[in-house]
């Protein structure tokens, strides 16, 4: 008999092996249920709710361990320590000269989220039910603009100050935020279609059969990757696993180190594994060992964790705290879903010098769901990418993913301190400065200038 309290290796096989068979079932009814094709709902996060369904936390006919939750903060470090590793070399000199404007709204759209959840929870949900933790506001940005990696990272550092509650809450508000991306972005791409602001195709019946059902034709197959050894000395996918994982290994250590010698300092393991990470690839650029890094392998490594992440932590997600928060919760996401179309829309529009509705309705998806979810909605309005809006992001994300780390790292910290407001307050003042630096550099944009 299986018990799932006890922990062996067999006990991983066994979590895994149901992992992977939710998967196989998510991709099946993606492939067949056309409604869940409309909605692009990827394949994990059908078997998260699939887990979290029939799973411990549900039915209980699955015998999943109580270690799902561990697995998504382990598999979020590999997936920041595998980020620097498949990220071009690019000089901040052509990311200033192409991307400015670009970079002040996807700046600005993290910054005033984090900002006015933070606020509102402290100011508004905290009147109303007083009991509730000074940090939930932020469980909305945590899930929404940071998704289920996140939720996965800021939850194991709120475990490990205490708050056992915040992983259940972050992968709650990241999976409402996936729904959300894509049905209110369905609706809003007809409204633009209708009133002649799309300047592409947007007819969701126009898109081939591969962009629905995730099935690609023989034709159309590409390479997830080129080998860089010889198979007679080691496999080059194995050389790829081994330098993402020694930099989420490396990263962990250091995590315990820090915490063994000052214990109210709780570094997250994803933060550390992205510094070792950007670390090793500035060293292997220095000595030539970045000749025997693929970009692709790693990349699409990136994305197999983060799979996996998805199914365990939607699986893991503890419906007790859910029914004990959830009106709390409504109130937050519909909170939550009116700020971040307000940013998506109102400053994409006044921050594009064209293709404002393909900028903005990328920005809709990734700040409510993912970055796949971005990438889904301008792949109907803009099927053949023309616009260049996900070229000018990759460009524009470069200069504000250290801030975007240090954040989620220090957001734990400063809450649990009791610093917290201090931390929004100071994100709602730099959201005032970008914006008056965007008008002093003439990336504001009057109304009806940005062209289609």
């Amino acid at each position: 008999m299986f018990d799932a309290s006890v922990f062996t290796p067999w006990t991983l096989f066994v979590d895994l092996g149901l992992i992977f068979g939710l998967l196989l079932m998510g991709k099946l009814i993606r492939v067949k249920v056309k409604l869940i094709q409309k909605l692009f709902i990827p394949p994990s996060l059908i078997a998260g709710l699939l887990g979290l369904a029939f799973g411990t936390n549900g039915l209980g006919w699955l015998p999943f361990s109580n270690n799902l939750g561990t697995y998504a903060a382990v598999l979020i470090a590999l997936v920041f320590g595998a980020l620097p590793l498949s990220s071009p070399k690019v000089s901040m000199k052509e990311v200033s000269d192409r991307v400015g404007p670009m970079w002040v709204f996807a700046q600005l759209g993290m910054l005033l989220q984090w900002a006015l959840a933070g606020l509102f929870g402290l100011f508004v949900l905290k009147l109303i039910w007083p009991d509730l933790n000074d940090a939930f506001g932020v469980m909305l940005s945590t899930g929404f603009y940071g998704g289920h990696g996140t939720a996965a990272a800021i939850g194991s550092a709120y475990e490990g100050l205490g708050w056992d509650e915040a992983r259940s809450l972050g992968m709650t508000t990241a999976t409402v935020g996936v729904v959300c991306a894509i049905i209110g972005g369905l609706i809003m791409i007809k409204w633009a279609a209708r009133n002649k602001q799309t300047a592409f195709i947007a007819d969701f019946n126009d898109l081939p059969n591969e962009l629905r059902s995730g099935l690609l034709p023989h034709d159309k197959r590409d390479s997830i990757g080129t080998a860089t050894t010889s198979s007679i000395s080691i496999e080059s996918i194995t050389l790829q696993m081994a330098f993402i994982f020694v930099v989420a290994f490396v990263g962990y250590m250091i995590s315990q180190g820090v915490k063994m010698y000052y214990p109210k300092l709780e570094l997250p393991v994803f933060s550390c594994a992205f510094i070792i990470g950007l670390l090793f690839k500035k060293i292997s650029d220095k000595t030539g060992v970045s000749d025997y890094i693929c970009p692709n392998t790693t990349q699409r490594l990136s994305s197999f964790f983060t799979d996996l992440l998805v199914a365990c932590g939607v699986a893991s997600i503890k419906l007790g705290v859910v029914v004990k928060y959830a009106l709390p919760l409504i109130v937050l996401i519909i909170f939550g879903v009116v700020v971040v179309w307000f940013i998506s829309f109102y400053f994409g529009k006044h921050l594009s010098k064209t293709y404002w509705f393909e900028r903005s309705i990328f920005a809709w998806g990734w700040w409510t769901g993912t970055m796949a979810m971005g990438i889904a909605l301008i792949r109907i309005v803009d099927p053949k990418l023309l616009s260049k809006a996900m070229d000018d992001y990759a460009l524009a994300y470069l200069p504000i993913a250290p801030i975007e780390i240090l954040l989620i790292t220090f957001v734990p910290i400063m809450f649990v301190n009791g610093h917290g407001l201090w931390l929004m307050l100071a994100c709602l003042a730099l959201s005032l400065l970008l914006l008056l630096l965007a008008k002093k550099m003439g990336w504001w944009i009057g109304s009806n200038k940005s062209k289609a």
